[in-house]
């Protein structure tokens, strides 16, 4: 195989593999979606099941007992997918990002064709401005993942704020200690999807 025909082949094979990527891309971006909807619409619908019940305070203690522990439990888990499905996006536009790089260098010529993917000397800051964006923690509050994590932080702290409540303990201080508990909660959920992120520095 000669210099040409090997040029050839790999424009052929990236060619390929960028089709391949923005595929994997849509996917993950669609798996999240849906995934957040699940969780959202199960919290709807436990906030419907809530106003049956409310007018009953036998039923409210047994429901809460049942359906938040479901909702923290199903919120955890939906989040930890969240944030890997933010992951696999990342490597998925970086690898995007190499092979838009290649094409600039090799065949756009005097063109500006894929001229974002080689700016600035970082590999990050092209990776972020193909979708708009530049790097930085607070863009990770904009994620769906946070988003979720923002919902599960609210339920842990009602969770608490209730159990305080049931323990005889004031109002105030119940609704002190679950909105402490939620903030924390949030914090620490932002720490890890930061952490895990590929497009922040460790």
């Amino acid at each position: 195989m000669d210099d040409g025909e090997r040029e050839q082949a790999l424009l052929s094979a990236l060619t390929t593999e960028h089709f391949v990527l923005q595929t994997s891309r849509s996917a993950t971006i669609t798996e999240s979606v849906g995934r957040a909807t699940i969780f959202l619409s199960m919290l709807s619908a436990a906030l419907i099941g809530l106003g049956f019940v409310a007018s009953n305070a036998a039923l409210v203690r047994p429901y809460l007992g049942a359906v938040l522990p479901t909702l923290v439990i199903t919120g955890m888990l939906t989040f930890l997918r969240l944030v890997q499905n933010m992951v696999e996006n990342e490597l998925d536009l970086a690898r995007i990002q190499r092979i838009r790089a290649y094409y600039h260098r090799r065949l756009a010529g005097d063109h500006k064709f894929f001229a974002d993917a080689v700016q600035g000397e970082v590999s990050t800051q092209a990776t972020w401005a193909a979708v708009g964006s530049a790097p930085g923690r607070a863009q990770m509050l904009l994620t769906t993942a946070a988003l979720v994590g923002a919902v599960n932080a609210l339920l842990a702290g009602l969770v608490v704020t209730l159990l305080v409540g049931l323990a005889g303990l004031s109002s105030g201080l119940a609704i002190g200690v679950g909105s402490v508990l939620a903030l924390l909660a949030f914090a620490a959920q932002v720490v890890y999807i930061n952490r895990r992120s590929i497009s922040l520095p460790g």
